[in-house]
């Protein structure tokens, strides 16, 4: 039987590292992430017969659930990193991020150099047991980042300035690989946290017509943004995989044909990772897809909810930042599946295959779930300051 101390061991007078995590966490949103994964399992079971006859080019090289297998591999992974993560303060969240963000940036502009091509876009390093992404991982770090920068407003600092010229050099490094889609991310969610951080309506009006003009520059000057705008709105082109994507999506009707009975995903370029969202569509039905659309609006709504009674600019910014993110890419994998975007090679967080999306993501969350932990023994950051600058 568990005496008294063990009880007091694990309750909330517990003060240990686990035991304030515990009680801290929000279990809500670890449970809705927790969630998706096994979704992403069943999702990526569905897809890797699909997938990997297309890796063995048609041939029975590649075991059907190969890409099944390999995910599993790749959760084992990346829920430890999350929960290690997850345990940090926000100092030392915060140290994390602005390290990673410098390394990241480093091996971004390395990509050019020493990174390898596929799919016609040069964005991996080969690091032996798979390619490494660094754009992925710089994203939750980049985010951070910002979030520091901007919540240091008050002290005199530029930090608009400072964050934009941060902004306009990891978009420069992405076009080079290049990665317009992964561009335009960067970009709005640093658009959207300095909005959040205070920004005046002028400015942001002029941020729009920027935005605008850069996309219509990309139309006439980056051929790949042309040919996937003009698939898009005129139906001129090779519109093969979202046509594809789409007709897959339907197929299933509200119900879906059954796992592992889906034909047309035989016909996706990439069922296992961009059109994942199609084959659940065709296994399992519209009905999955809206209730699998409706978790990520739920943990979108459940970060921004517990932030309401957040005191500290940084954390509120932090975790703001996020959770954009985080939604966003969501939001255009979806898009492009249902055809209101253009095609764009972006994973489904959590769902989709592959081992530097499910690190990066890990890394994400954990960051999300430090900033929201409610901890009434933390220690509160030097970088507090008054939204009014003061």
């Amino acid at each position: 039987m568990i005496g008294i101390a063990d009880k007091a061991r694990y309750g909330r007078a517990d003060r240990s590292a686990l035991g304030r995590w515990f009680w801290e966490v929000d279990k809500v949103l670890l449970l809705m992430i927790a969630l998706l994964i096994g979704i992403g399992l069943i999702a990526v079971a569905a897809g890797s017969p699909a997938g990997a006859r297309r890796l063995s080019g048609g041939n029975v090289t590649f075991p059907e659930l190969y890409f099944f297998y390999r995910q599993i591999a790749w959760i084992a992974v990346s829920i430890p990193l999350m929960l290690i993560i997850s345990m940090l303060d926000r100092e030392s969240a915060r140290r994390l991020s602005l390290i990673g963000a410098g390394i990241m940036f480093v091996a971004l502009a390395l990509v050019p150099l020493v990174g390898f091509e596929r799919n016609g876009a040069q964005r991996w390093i080969d690091v032996g047991i798979t390619g490494f992404q660094p754009s992925e991982f710089l994203k939750p770090f980049y985010v951070v980042t910002l979030a520091w920068l901007f919540s240091m407003k008050g002290k005199g600092l530029p930090t608009g300035v400072i964050t934009a010229g941060l902004c306009g050099m990891v978009g420069v490094l992405l076009m080079l690989q290049p990665d317009f889609g992964s561009t335009v991310i960067f970009a709005a969610v640093w658009a959207a946290m300095f909005a959040l951080a205070g920004a005046n309506l002028r400015l942001l009006g002029g941020m729009a017509v920027a935005g605008i003009v850069c996309v219509v520059l990309a139309y006439f000057f980056y051929d790949v943004a042309t040919t996937r705008i003009d698939g898009f709105l005129f139906g001129e082109g090779d519109n093969f995989q979202t046509e594809n994507a789409m007709r897959t999506l339907t197929a299933g009707g509200l119900f879906g044909v059954g796992p592992g009975a889906g034909r047309y995903k035989f016909t996706l370029p990439e069922p296992h990772t961009d059109y994942i969202f199609s084959v659940i569509g065709e296994e399992f039905g519209l009905i999955a897809c809206l209730v699998i659309a409706a978790l990520y609006l739920a943990i979108m709504a459940r970060v921004l909810i517990r932030l309401l009674d957040e005191q500290e600019p940084f954390a509120i910014l932090a975790a703001s930042g996020l959770v954009i993110m985080f939604g966003l890419q969501a939001f255009i994998n979806m898009a492009v599946n249902v055809q209101i975007a253009p095609s764009k090679g972006m994973t489904l967080p959590f769902i989709s295959y592959g081992g530097s999306s499910m690190l990066a993501l890990s890394i994400m969350i954990g960051l999300l779930l430090a900033f929201t932990r409610a901890n009434p023994y933390l220690n509160r950051s030097p970088y507090v300051v008054k939204w009014s600058g003061q």
